[in-house]
C-alpha cells in the first residue's frame, strides 16, 4: 500500500511517499500530483519507498511530463537505497532531477524550512 503525505511551503510541494510504488497502488500518489497544479515545483521524496515496479516506473515518467507541460518542476529527492537501485538499473537515474535532500534543492532557492521535512525522514 502507498501512503502519500503532502507538504506545501507556498508554491513548492513536497510528497512523501511510504510503501510500494508499484501498479495498482497507484491512485494516492496521481491524486496528490494532480490537486497540485497550481504548483511551481512537485518533489516526491522517496524516503520511505520499499519498491517500485515498471508500472510506478511509467507513472511517475508520465506524472514528469504532465507537470513539465504545465512548467512545473518535477524532482525527486532522498531516494532510497532499492528506489535508486531501480533508476540506477532503468537508467531513469539521468531523466529524473534528483536532489540528496531538501536542503540541496532548496537551499539554493532560499526556501528551504527544515521543520517542512521532518515527517518524511
Amino acid at each position: 500500500m502507498l501512503n502519500v503525505q503532502v507538504k506545501s511551503l507556498g508554491s513548492l510541494v513536497v510528497l512523501c511517499l511510504r510503501g510500494r510504488v508499484v501498479r495498482g497502488e497507484l491512485a494516492p500518489l496521481r491524486a496528490a500530483v494532480t490537486s497540485h497544479s497550481g504548483a511551481t515545483a512537485v518533489v516526491l521524496d522517496l524516503t520511505g519507498v520499499t519498491s517500485i515496479d515498471a508500472g510506478g516506473l511509467g507513472a511517475m515518467l508520465e506524472m514528469r511530463e504532465q507537470a513539465r507541460a504545465k512548467g512545473i518542476e518535477f524532482k525527486l529527492m532522498n531516494v532510497s537505497r532499492h528506489a535508486g537501485w531501480v533508476l540506477e538499473v532503468t537508467r531513469l537515474n539521468s531523466v529524473f532531477d534528483v536532489a540528496s535532500s531538501a536542503e540541496a534543492y532548496f537551499g539554493a532557492r532560499g526556501q528551504y524550512e527544515p521543520t517542512m521535512f521532518a515527517a518524511c525522514a
